[in-house]
C-alpha cells in the first residue's frame, strides 16, 4: 500500500500597493486656504497646534514646548531658528521622500514658522488618505494538505514455500566437476 502524500507548501498572498503621493509637497508654503481649519488652529493657539501635529507624526506630545522661542500665547522670533520646528520639518520631509534642502527648511522655519507648521499638517492629512491598495488576494488552505493515494485491493497472501531440495534417494543428473 502506498503511503499518503502530505503537502507542506501554502500559496503565497499577492498584494500590490500603489502610492499615489507626489514626490513634492501637496501644497505650497502660503496656501492656507487649502485647509482653513488647520490655519485657524495654528493662528489661535500655535503651541497646541504644534503639539497636536508632533503627536500625529509619532513623536512626544510635549516636544514643541522645548523650542527656544516659545512664549505663553505663541511663537515670537528672537533671532534663532527654532530647533524642534526645524527638526520636525526635516524629519517629515525625509520620512516621505520630499525633495528639498536644509537651507530651504531653515529659511521657512525662521521667517514663517507658523506657515511651515501648517504645511506639514496639511501634508500629513493628505498623505494619510491617499494610499490605494489594489489586486489583493488571499487563498487559505488547511494546513497541512492531505492528498490520498488510490487504494488497491490487497493481494491474497500465500504461505512461504520451503527452498527446493531433491529427494535423498535421487542423485543429481550431472555430477559436479
Amino acid at each position: 500500500m502506498a503511503a499518503p502524500v502530505v503537502l507542506m507548501t501554502q500559496p503565497q498572498q499577492t498584494t500590490t500597493i500603489i502610492n499615489t503621493q507626489p514626490k513634492g509637497w501637496n501644497t505650497g508654503i502660503f496656501e492656507c486656504c487649502e485647509d482653513c481649519g488647520i490655519c485657524c488652529c495654528a493662528f489661535w493657539c500655535m503651541p497646541c497646534f504644534m503639539c497636536k501635529t508632533v503627536d500625529q507624526f509619532g513623536e512626544c506630545l510635549c516636544l514643541p514646548l522645548l523650542d527656544t522661542s516659545c512664549n505663553g500665547c505663541g511663537y515670537v522670533n528672537i533671532g534663532a531658528i527654532p530647533p524642534v520646528s526645524l527638526s520636525m520639518r526635516v524629519a517629515f520631509r525625509e520620512r516621505h521622500g520630499i525633495p528639498g534642502s536644509i537651507f530651504n527648511d531653515c529659511c521657512i522655519m525662521y521667517w514663517c514658522n507658523s506657515c511651515g507648521w501648517c504645511q506639514i499638517a496639511r501634508e500629513m492629512k493628505a498623505r494619510k488618505s491617499t494610499v490605494t491598495v489594489i489586486n489583493a488576494s488571499t487563498t487559505v488552505l488547511p494546513h497541512p494538505t492531505y492528498v490520498p493515494q488510490p487504494n488497491y485491493a490487497p493481494q491474497p497472501s500465500y504461505a512461504p514455500q520451503p527452498a527446493y531440495a531433491p529427494p535423498a534417494n535421487q542423485v543429481a543428473p550431472y555430477p559436479p566437476k
